[in-house]
């Protein structure tokens, strides 16, 4: 037995599902394994746990495929249970070394997970769960994200129906992603429907809307007054008219719930003592800063060096080397949230931060895509926060531009030059 698991009573693998859980258990002692089958239930999975204690004591390792989830809830509320969270492809290489054909059996994986913790202790690290309120503010922003990517889908969809028989609603506004173009389509949801409606009616509405800009104002009220239907085959109107409106439907309750988020959202991630050091980022604002507080979290020890920050986000790339062959290329494991939001936010500095803008230019000028230019300045910017979070020093944009210019940096000359 392996001295960093020896003082575990037992050591356990799971292989988890949505309604069922495969068990195998080495009990440290007799050295025996078992395999049983539960169910995804809290009173069996809380049976289960229980009557092992009894038998075995405490405290038990567990290998398991995820560190998030309803199982990993479940087993976290246990005080005798060590959790140990291991990549799903970890797990996949590792059973088609014994598998080469590619057969894949539940009970099976549950004991390779066994196994992989049991030889390799060394190259897992137990789960050691952030504050509640540090988890309640990362579930927040990760479901609002995926909310955010509902809301794209309604609106390419609505946008979609409205070119087959009412594109000109598309022209009128800028944004179809608001209230303001919500209650439009629902009052008026076709070309004629529209043109019908008095003036000072469509005033009142716009208005009512808090659309006082006159200029723009009357050149939508003469663009309503002037425009002509795509088309009159009711073949095309009705169901597509009926589509828009029930799209509409579902956008108005997306947009309600979003500001919900975002209300609970601001409301808990100033509580954290480290928000300050994400508020004041160029580009944060409400939405990003809670993202990078999430991101980097309130346990320092995680991360030995902002290198590790960045290869475990995905910024870092991957250099594969074989004889006389390099290949870099970006990495294909890694948090998809994580990588988004360090990425979604060095774009939103480009036009906000002095040097991100003049590094942002620069790696274009080399032949860089948008892309990699943006994915090469979050990798910059890693590295200061990093060390922002590390002092828990809030960023200063003039100190580090101070700093630049003391140590001569080329990115500066060059900004002198142009």
């Amino acid at each position: 037995m392996q001295t960093e698991l020896s003082r575990f009573t037992a050591i356990i693998g799971i292989d988890w599902a949505d309604k069922k859980h495969d068990i195998c258990i080495q009990v440290t002692e007799t050295g025996r394994r078992e395999v049983l089958q539960i169910p995804h239930r809290a009173e069996k999975i809380d049976d289960w746990a229980r009557s092992l204690y009894r038998r075995c004591g405490g405290p038990m390792a567990v290998a398991l495929e995820l560190s998030k989830g309803p199982i990993v809830a479940a087993l976290q509320k246990y005080d005798f249970f060590v959790l140990y969270p291991i990549n799903p492809s970890s797990l996949a290489w590792y059973r088609r070394t014994f598998t080469p054909s590619g057969a894949k059996d539940d009970p099976t994986d549950a004991e390779f997970a066994l196994d992989l913790l049991l030889r390799h202790p060394d190259r897992f690290q137990a789960l050691e769960p952030q504050s509640v309120e540090m988890r309640a503010l990362m579930t927040l922003v990760e479901q609002r994200r995926r909310l955010m990517n509902d809301r794209v889908r309604l609106t390419n969809r609505l946008r979609n129906a409205l070119k087959q028989y009412y594109p000109q609603a598309l022209e009128w506004f800028d944004h179809i992603d608001t209230k303001l173009f919500c209650d439009f389509i629902k009052r008026w949801p076709s070309v004629p429907q529209a043109r019908r409606a008095r003036k000072a009616t469509l005033e009142k509405f716009f208005r009512t809307h808090n659309m006082n800009r006159k200029a723009l104002l009357e050149r939508r009220l003469t663009a309503i007054k002037s425009a002509v239907p795509l088309t009159t085959d009711e073949g095309v109107v009705v169901p597509y008219r009926l589509l828009a409106l029930t799209l509409v439907e579902q956008l108005e309750v997306m947009l309600v719930c979003l500001d919900r988020f975002d209300e609970e959202i601001t409301k808990l991630a100033p509580q954290h003592p480290d928000f300050g050091l994400f508020n004041c980022l160029p580009g944060a604002g409400p939405s990003y800063a809670p993202r990078l507080l999430v991101a980097f979290g309130e346990q320092r020890e995680r991360f030995g060096n902002a290198a590790e920050l960045q290869k475990y986000s995905g910024i870092a790339p991957v250099t594969e080397r074989s004889g006389q062959s390099t290949w870099i290329h970006w990495r294909w494991q890694c948090p998809t949230f994580l990588r988004q939001t360090f990425v979604e936010w060095a774009a939103q500095t480009i036009n906000k931060s002095y040097w991100a803008g003049l590094y942002y230019y620069q790696q274009r000028a080399k032949g860089c895509s948008y892309q990699a230019a943006v994915r090469a300045l979050a990798f910059k910017w890693i590295r200061i926060l990093y060390r922002c979070w590390i002092t828990r020093t809030p960023y200063d944009e003039a100190k580090y531009l101070k700093t630049l210019q003391e140590r001569g940096s080329p990115l500066l000359k060059t900004a002198q030059t142009a």
